[in-house]
């Protein structure tokens, strides 16, 4: 008996092994490319209505996936708005609501207790990399991108740094990389005395010859062949299209051939960046040449048999600048019907592209009118990656899975910003209502507290304000700007937090 049953008992085990064997291995969670355009705007691309400038393969992306119409970015300028993104919760909540420097090199920094999607992400085993301009902590600071959730860097750290496509520099991880080739030209280099500007080789000394996002792009596709055995995030914000105009001549040359009448920028008198002859042809070649870029990234994927199990997000971190001599945002229709430009909280500031797309998954050539916010990337992501990690409890983010994998979804409740810069602004979404209050930190503003009311489904542009209509919906709005704002000691709004300003 005693020998029967052991009998018996090592033939079920050797059943269950075989058939653990044989049981099919749990899938891979999807691979996550995350692109971040710089100042692009809601309409530049041929997608949301472009017609002047070529973007084919970010077309193509949309195509294969779904649009938003209703996005808005983390904030109306680039290191807040990379905040919200980074760490799911809105600018009332965020620990970066403005750009601010930290000499020698970089922003403020956001603090180690900061939880961003990349560290969620890392915990998950997925490898994480960042490629672009980061903006969120000096080199070697608590808030660098290596102390922040990613395993490599390539890039620009600092913004101000990033003004120029031909630095003399990047940084690779904790490494500083000189580009040999580049006699740097600076971000906002200016003519010397007595130059003939109709002359265009005088132009020529605002050329390099190490293009900086190529090399970026380079260490992205490297990224991806790296880690194509493993589960990666690869979250790459770009310059392009930010200021100085800077691009090769292989991008440039097909849009002079279009012969648009393109008065030079010389920055003979005011401020700005870096001249160009033709600017109107080198803003429109840059965002082809990021369109480039993105395609080499879709390829890629491709070749490696990765495109099916790969979620791809296009967005981009504001809107359009507002430097009207150096990219002409009337010629371009860069807002399209939109109010206001980058720095503001109208919609032209911060509505911004989002194209998401997953073969098999979510539908292929549609879109969405849900209003969406930079902080939804944290919360959304976890959920299509099937993630372990439960987002933290303090953020403001939805997930938006539901509506990218076709399924119904209610609408948020409302969708909150607010930024201390360019005078001090709250803005509040809820349905189709928008409020909003501008000059909050300035002396002279007799009212600060001011709200102006649109409805945008009736008026996209914000040209009528109907407060004095709805007062209730007013009210309504204003306990939301009241109740989402907490006071920074760094962003200080003046008439929100009774402060004095220098």
């Amino acid at each position: 008996m005693t020998s029967g049953r052991a009998i018996t008992t090592l033939l079920t085990l050797v059943f269950t092994c075989a058939a653990a064997t044989v049981s099919p291995a749990a899938p891979r969670p999807p691979n996550i490319v995350l692109i971040m355009a710089d100042d692009l705007g809601y309409a530049e691309l041929g997608c949301y209505g472009q017609k002047k400038i070529r973007t084919p393969r970010i077309d193509e992306l949309a195509r294969g996936g779904m649009r938003f119409t209703r996005n808005y970015s983390g904030n109306a300028v680039c290191a807040p708005s990379r905040c919200v993104l980074m760490t799911g919760r809105h600018p009332g909540h965020a620990w970066v609501r403005s750009n601010r420097e930290v000499r020698p090199e970089g922003q403020t920094p956001i603090p180690a207790t900061e939880v961003t999607i990349a560290e969620l992400l890392q915990k998950d085993g997925y490898a994480t990399g960042a490629f672009g301009k980061w903006g969120l902590g000096p080199p070697g600071s608590e808030g660098g991108p290596l102390k922040q959730g990613f395993d490599r860097f390539y890039g620009y750290n600092c913004q101000r740094h990033a003004h120029s496509y031909y630095p003399s520099y990047l940084w690779d991880n904790s490494r500083r990389v000189p580009l040999k080739n580049n006699p740097p030209v600076g971000g906002h280099a200016r003519f010397p005395k007595d130059v003939d500007t109709d002359n265009p080789g005088e132009y020529s000394r605002f050329k390099g010859q190490d293009y900086a996002p190529d090399r970026i792009n380079a260490q992205a596709l490297e990224f991806i062949k790296q880690n194509q055995k493993r589960p990666f995030f690869l979250y790459y914000p770009s310059v392009i299209p930010h200021l100085a105009l800077h691009v090769p001549d292989e991008h440039l040359t097909p849009y002079l051939a279009l012969k648009w009448k393109d008065p030079p920028f010389t920055k003979l008198t005011g401020g700005g960046y870096t001249p160009h002859f033709t600017p109107r042809a080198a803003y429109a070649a840059m965002i082809t040449r990021l369109d480039t870029y993105v395609g080499r990234i879709m390829d890629l994927l491709k070749q490696l048999d990765l495109a099916d199990n790969t979620i791809i997000l296009f967005t981009s971190d504001n809107g359009t600048t507002h430097l009207k001599r150096e990219v002409d945002y009337d010629f371009f229709g860069s807002v399209g019907k939109l109010r206001g430009l980058k720095g503001s909280l109208y919609e032209g500031g911060v509505r911004v592209p989002l194209i998401v797309r997953w073969p098999g998954h979510i539908p292929a050539g549609t879109s969405s009118d849900l209003i969406t916010g930079f902080e939804d990337a944290l919360p959304t992501l976890l959920a299509l990656a099937g993630s372990r990690q439960k987002p933290p409890a303090d953020i403001d983010g939805i997930n938006i899975a539901p509506t990218l994998l076709g399924k119904t979804q209610p609408p948020r409740e409302f969708l909150y910003r607010e930024f201390s810069g360019y005078g001090g602004q709250q803005a509040v979404w809820m349905g189709p209502w928008k409020a909003v209050r501008q000059r909050l930190s300035r002396r002279n503003n007799p009212d600060p507290l001011k709200i102006e009311l649109y409805h945008l489904a009736q008026d996209i542009g914000e040209t009528q304000d109907v407060a004095t209509k709805h007062p209730e919906v007013v009210q309504q709005l204003k306990s939301l700007m009241d109740s989402q704002h907490t006071p920074s000691r760094l962003f200080p709004i003046r008439a929100l937090d009774r402060v004095s300003r220098p």
